[in-house]
């Protein structure tokens, strides 16, 4: 079953929020969305061809083409650890500026050793931030890594990695994605930054770390404009590559 990332909606307070799942962090069922991402992820590239023209608009983005759909592949997840004794940062280069993750290697080694070595294949170059939800107008997620683009995609495995069951997912906090019928802490590919002051989801998605770096290039891709029954962004908001790197604590 495609893992869709599904945004369930939770009317709280103001606004009415969604939980993050594959299909869409709007957390939806057709588009799951939840922070967890939905793996049918793309091999190594889609075509970003940066198309560079300077955006006339406001948006601070650059103009690159659409990447075509990868093939949904089957990747085997990597066996490779990470140290407990290293500083573990994601480095993703978008057409709209550098985002900087610091990975939750503590609370998450297994899922951060998998988001690092789909990476290190470069099974994120080339894919895109699928969605922008922000229900009344109002912040809330925005989701990438489906090598589909539509969040039903994975990269062929699963991980499952249930966060401490006191996990706030608060403004700049990444997670991944999952379906809704999908167990506590199950993740792909698919990842959710959260950009609400606090999304009111259970505890339920993976955590793979936070936003140390290019805060300015999350709240940017939060502003673009999306098709209201997609939540798609009207323009293409692509991860050109995504590196991990590290260092000594």
């Amino acid at each position: 079953m495609p893992r869709a990332v599904v945004l369930i909606a939770i009317l709280l307070a103001a606004f009415v929020l969604v939980a993050c799942g594959k299909d869409d962090p709007r957390p939806a069922a057709t588009q799951t969305t939840e922070p967890s991402p939905a793996q049918t992820t793309a091999t190594t590239g889609t075509s970003t061809a940066p198309d560079v023209r300077p955006r006339t608009a406001r948006d601070g983005c650059k103009a690159v083409a659409a990447p075509e759909p990868a093939a949904q592949p089957e990747r085997r997840r990597s066996r490779q650890k990470l140290s407990r004794k290293r500083t573990y940062t994601a480095i993703l280069r978008t057409n709209c500026g550098t985002i900087r993750i610091r990975l939750d290697v503590r609370n998450a080694p297994k899922t951060t050793a998998s988001f690092a070595g789909l990476a290190r294949n470069g099974f994120y170059d080339g894919l895109t931030f699928h969605r922008i939800a922000k229900p009344g107008g109002n912040d809330y997620v925005i989701q990438g890594g489906d090598p589909l683009g539509t969040g039903n995609g994975d990269p062929g495995y699963s991980v499952e990695e249930p966060p401490p069951f006191d996990t706030k997912y608060r403004r700049y906090v990444v997670a991944m994605a999952k379906a809704a019928d999908e167990r506590p802490g199950t993740s792909g590919s698919q990842f959710f930054i959260v950009t609400a002051a606090e999304a009111p989801l259970p505890a339920e998605y993976a955590l793979l770390g936070r936003v140390t770096g290019g805060k300015d290039v999350v709240r940017r891709i939060a502003r673009l404009a999306t098709d209201p029954a997609t939540e798609m962004p009207i323009d293409p908001v692509v991860m050109s590559e995504v590196r991990v790197v590290s260092s000594r604590r």
